[in-house]
């Protein structure tokens, strides 16, 4: 057997699971998590991301071990694994500092030892597209509705992030939309701003506006608009990739029932006809699809793109 730890680094805390690097079934007894306080000092935080990939190996013979996977926001050099990430809230003491040279003096592995990178988004993705029904797909989009607007267009599952077929890099977050700029209407935020301006109550996240729906007439056409604008948005970007699998993820994808409706009308309206998926593996996609890294025959087609994004 050949496995690979697979990583996700969120704003505060660290997931890790031993993936099979032939299937892409993760090791589900081997899952780890561990809070982070992303102001604290570098060694605090490597101390702590270090101790959930190993309560993630000891799960198995470490002789099986072929590499480990991260799956990290950016701004990050993710071809030499540096963090780069400054003025962004978090992990700000960790600029400059070579992460897997730094874990691997921790996990007591040898320097040669294979840490492979990729951002958050992207891993999601790539996860999708190993260890769900989307591997059925040929060009898939697949978003991350949450506190920000993530994307990544697949072909094949291989990431796609420059040519005529798809945004600069793979990111619609900062495509303009409205008023402003499509983060501005498809993330948490929007939700909370919209319902406090209709109604004048203020709540703490998108599944609280969810559980109003079946007495509340503003909550429901709250979902009711962000589903015809999100398809709205959408219509030219799956039309220019040539789409056929729309994968979507995030926290706000749980309340996908409450906007397909809208959704699905407005994408029906404008002769885009694809498959709809909503995440199969959630919160596991980004680790399952760092894992992935370390499979040499997909690392050939992703090492190229790793230094561009």
């Amino acid at each position: 057997m050949k496995y690979a730890v697979g990583v996700d680094i969120g704003g505060s805390h660290i997931s890790s699971v031993v993936v099979d690097v032939n299937s892409g079934n993760m090791l589900k007894k081997s899952l780890a998590e561990v809070k982070v306080d992303n102001q604290a000092s570098a060694n605090e935080i490597l101390d702590k991301w270090a101790g959930a990939i190993s309560e993630s190996i000891f799960s198995i013979d470490r002789t099986q071990l072929i590499g480990i996977g991260l799956a990290v926001p950016g701004p990050f050099d993710y071809k030499n694994g540096v963090a780069l990430l400054k003025n962004v809230a978090k992990y700000d003491s960790l600029y400059g500092i070579n992460v897997g040279n730094e874990l691997k003096k921790r996990l007591d592995l040898p320097i040669e030892f294979s840490f492979r990178y990729s951002n958050d988004a992207l891993s999601f993705a790539v996860g999708e597209c190993w260890g769900s029904k989307a591997t059925n797909y040929k060009n898939v989009v697949a978003i991350t509705l949450g506190t920000g607007f993530g994307s990544s267009f697949l072909s094949n599952g291989v990431p796609v992030i420059e040519g005529d077929r798809v945004p600069e890099s793979g990111y619609v977050y900062h495509i303009p939309y409205k008023n402003g700029i499509a983060d501005d209407y498809f993330s948490t935020r929007w939700f909370l701003g919209q319902y406090k301006s209709r109604t004048g109550i203020t709540c703490s996240g998108v599944k609280e506006i969810a559980d109003r729906v079946g007495n509340d007439e503003a909550a429901k056409a709250l979902f009711d608009d962000f589903g015809s604008n999100l398809a709205s948005f959408l219509v030219p970007v799956l039309a220019d990739f040539d789409t056929d699998c729309l994968v979507i993820g995030g926290n706000i994808s749980r309340a996908y029932p409450l906007f397909s409706a809208t959704f699905q009308s407005v994408l029906i309206e404008r002769n885009i006809n694809i498959e709809i998926m909503i995440s199969e593996l959630m919160e596991s996609a980004a680790m399952v699809g760092s894992a992935r890294l370390l499979d040499e025959e997909f690392w050939t087609k992703m090492e190229p793109l790793v230094a561009k994004i």
